[in-house]
C-alpha cells in the first residue's frame, strides 16, 4: 500500500475552511466599516507576534482553502485533476503562503 499526501492537503483545506466560516464574516463586517479601524490600530496588530501569527493564518489558510475547492471544482467543468493542475493549484497556494510570511516579516 502506498503512502499518501492526501491527508496534510485535507488539514489545510480543512483548517482554512473552518478559520474562513469563523473569521470571515467578522473580518468583512470590520473592514466594511473603515472609519472603525485606524492603520495605528492595525499596523499595531501586525507587528505584534501574535498578531503577525494570527494575519498569516488567515491569509494562508484561506488560500489553501480556496485552491483545494477550485482543485475539486475542476472535475466539474470537464479537467481532470492530474499532477500538472495539482502542482498548478498547491504551488499558488504555496506561493501566496510564502508572499504572506514575508510581507508579515517586513513589518
Amino acid at each position: 500500500m502506498t503512502r499518501s499526501h492526501a491527508p496534510f492537503f485535507w488539514l489545510l483545506f480543512g483548517a482554512g475552511g473552518m478559520l474562513a466560516a469563523l473569521f470571515g464574516p467578522a473580518l468583512v463586517f470590520i473592514t466594511g466599516w473603515m472609519d472603525a479601524i485606524a492603520y495605528a490600530h492595525v499596523a499595531a496588530v501586525a507587528q505584534s507576534f501574535a498578531g503577525k501569527l494570527f494575519l498569516f493564518a488567515v491569509v494562508a489558510l484561506f488560500a489553501w482553502h480556496a485552491v483545494h475547492r477550485i482543485l475539486c471544482s475542476l472535475h466539474d467543468v470537464g479537467i481532470h485533476k492530474g499532477l500538472g493542475a495539482k502542482l498548478f493549484c498547491y504551488g499558488i497556494a504555496g506561493a501566496i503562503s510564502i508572499v504572506a510570511a514575508s510581507a508579515l516579516m517586513a513589518v
